[in-house]
């Protein structure tokens, strides 16, 4: 039963996952941090394969690209987590995977907005805080 903190790749997640190495510490849990390649991206990196190669690319290389991701994000915090890839929808697949690990927490990140769209978070943070049954920790961005 694992700390989840989810990262896009985005930004700098140092703090997000910082968060989630204060909740994995506190309750002696494991820490993994996740990225999902989502499948526009996985396009992009299919288009791009078979141009080059000629060859497709296999759903093992895109996981393990986006477990590259999550890895990133741990060394740039500085911290022992396990990173985790996985492809698909980004809310879809982060919900899932916390859910099938019985995690306690999951932690996200959000952006602030301008004083028009205060009251909404981004369409992945929004659908993940709308369809998550664990609660969710959200770590507020620039």
């Amino acid at each position: 039963m694992p700390i989840i903190v989810a990262v896009d790749g985005d930004r700098s997640e140092e703090i997000l996952v910082t968060e989630g190495e204060k909740l994995a510490k506190a309750f002696d849990l494991e820490l993994q941090v996740v990225h999902v390649m989502n499948r526009d991206s996985f396009r992009d990196l299919e288009e791009q394969s078979v141009e080059d190669t000629g060859k497709t690319i296999s759903l093992d290389d895109i996981r393990s690209m986006a477990r590259e991701i999550a890895s990133a994000a741990i060394s740039d915090a500085g911290v022992d987590a396990t990173a985790v890839g996985l492809v698909g929808d980004p809310a879809n697949e982060v919900v899932k995977y916390a859910k099938n690990h019985a995690t306690p927490y999951l932690v996200i990140g959000g952006k602030k907005r301008s004083a028009v769209g205060k009251a909404l978070f981004g369409s992945t943070t929004q659908s993940i805080l709308l369809n998550s049954d664990i609660p969710v920790v959200t770590v507020m961005g620039k």
